[in-house]
Formats: structure tokens, C-alpha cells, sequence
């Protein structure tokens, strides 16, 4: 018998089309994910400073800075809020699939993963980029 074909994003996983509980749509986790760097940036600029003439040599700590401090917010704040400053701020958090606390080991590999964008970039039907695959969780509207 063949698997049947869903109709919206979730709906294998036994979310909601729309409205509270149903998986982001790429728009606002794009959004999210604009927000949490430029967030990074600024605060990392504050802290480490911005030389745009310095050669890549010269740059030191100030050139990953905005990367390391993206990564901090995200582990931080998916176990303490339900998602980072970006996801909440456009009503979003992310939840495990079986419901519980996301722990903490899951915020370390999932920011891992988005910060090497490849798994971040490749979903699924569901909408779920690998990166929450291999955490077990999805990324909801609050």
C-alpha cells in the first residue's frame, strides 16, 4: 500500500495546518534567523570591535566573533525560553516531537549544524531541516 501523500507541512507529524502549534513557514524562520545574527553582530561588535580594513590575518577574534556569539544566544535560549530572540519575536518555539524539555545537548547540535548551513538548508515535507531531524524536535508556531 503506498504511503499517503500529505497535504500540508506537519501533518505526518500531527501538527495543525495553520494557527498555534503548526510548523514555521520558511518566511518568519528566515526572518528569525536575520533578526539572531544582526542581534550576533551588534553584540559582538560592541565586545570585540569592527575593523572593515583589516586583512582576514588581522582580524583575529573580531572576524568570528558575530558566528560564536550567534551560537552562545542559540544554546542559551532554546533550553531557557523555547527558542531564541529571533524565533520568539516572531512567535515561534521549538519543541521536542514527543513534547518534554529540549534539554541541553540538543540546542549544542542543532546551532552546530546550522552554523555548517547545510543540514539548516535541506528539509524535508515537513519542513524540517536536518538539523531538527537530528535533534528530534520542529521549529512551531507559538
Amino acid at each position: 500500500m503506498p504511503e499517503s501523500v500529505s497535504t500540508f507541512p506537519g501533518e505526518r507529524l500531527g501538527l495543525p495546518k495553520t494557527g498555534p502549534g503548526s510548523v514555521a513557514r520558511p518566511g518568519r524562520r528566515i526572518g528569525a534567523l536575520a533578526i539572531d545574527y544582526f542581534a550576533a553582530t551588534l553584540i559582538a561588535t560592541a565586545f570585540f570591535g569592527y575593523n572593515q580594513f583589516a586583512l582576514p590575518t588581522e582580524a583575529g577574534a573580531s572576524l568570528w566573533s558575530p558566528l560564536i556569539v550567534f551560537a552562545v544566544l542559540q544554546i542559551l535560549f532554546i533550553p531557557t525560553v523555547g527558542g531564541s530572540p529571533g524565533h520568539r519575536i516572531l512567535g515561534m518555539r521549538l519543541v521536542m516531537l514527543g513534547g518534554g524539555w529540549v534539554g541541553l545537548w540538543r540546542p549544542i547540535v542543532r546551532t552546530a549544524l546550522i552554523v555548517i548551513v547545510i543540514p539548516a538548508v535541506i528539509w524535508d515535507a515537513d519542513q524540517r531541516g536536518l538539523h531538527d531531524k537530528a535533534v528530534g524536535t520542529v521549529l512551531i508556531r507559538a
